[in-house]
């Protein structure tokens, strides 16, 4: 396996760390988003993407190797996939695959749908209820996703599988919080480090891995917007879980 070049390491999970990701992803083609009415939905490589023809060739460069790259492991293994191999099927060197990726395991954690979700969330008028703005983005979401449905229930799939993913999978958990918690606090004009809304990302993160694996579980048969709107309804009912009706109580056994 080639050696890696001095990549820069994805940064550690913070609130300061967090904004400044905010700000730079949710540019869109006129600049940052503004609180105005929903727009035109984006794909992650179409024209709306902003930042330049530049960007938006790297951009797609680096959606081609993650689609080679996934590809490749689900035809012959993660581990038995080597980034040389990454490389060539993908028509470039392994010196350029680390200029995208600092590691193997990043060609998989990488979401292109990062920056087209909080773009969908900040640009929802302002008037309008969190949890209802929350719902539109992910049900757009979903209807986005069907074109790249089996890329994404790939990496799903290799999230839960491959043990070095497993092993990065808290740390990009945190980055999803982090998001979601500067997302909020851009809509509510709340700090960032506000308890509440600290809480109320980390819960709605969960919410949406626990849709997002059922999902996947399903191998997509479910559909996702209806599974995030069931696990939203958990959130928003404060979880005050019942037994089934006609369920018996479980009794414990006496040893």
């Amino acid at each position: 396996m080639a050696t890696a070049k001095k990549a820069p390491s994805l940064p550690s999970p913070n609130v300061s760390n967090a904004r400044r990701a905010l700000k730079r992803r949710s540019r869109g083609p006129t600049g940052p988003a503004s609180g105005g009415g929903t727009k035109r939905t984006p794909s992650p490589t179409g024209g709306g993407q902003g930042g330049g023809l530049r960007e938006r060739k790297k951009q797609k460069t680096r959606e081609s190797i993650q689609r080679t790259a996934l590809r490749l492991f689900e035809k012959h293994g993660y581990e038995e996939t080597t980034i040389e191999e990454i490389a060539t099927a993908a028509e470039i060197s392994p010196s350029t695959f680390f200029n995208y990726f600092p590691t193997k395991e990043d060609v998989v954690l990488y979401d292109a749908y990062d920056p087209v979700a909080i773009r969908m969330f900040l640009e929802r008028p302002k008037e309008e209820p969190l949890d209802v703005g929350l719902r539109e983005v992910l049900k757009n979401l979903a209807a986005l996703f069907e074109s790249d449905q089996r890329m994404i229930l790939a990496r799903g799939r290799f999230f839960f599988e491959v043990p070095a993913l497993r092993a990065r999978l808290w740390d990009e958990l945190e980055r999803v919080q982090l998001l979601i918690l500067e997302m909020l606090a851009e809509r509510t004009g709340r700090s960032a480090d506000d308890f509440e809304l600290r809480v109320a990302a980390r819960v709605v993160t969960a919410a949406i891995l626990e849709a997002s694996k059922e999902w996947m579980q399903s191998n997509g048969r479910h559909g996702l917007a209806e599974l995030a709107n069931r696990a939203l309804a958990v959130v928003e009912s404060g979880a005050r879980l019942r037994a089934p009706t006609g369920a018996k109580p479980r009794t414990r056994r006496r040893s």
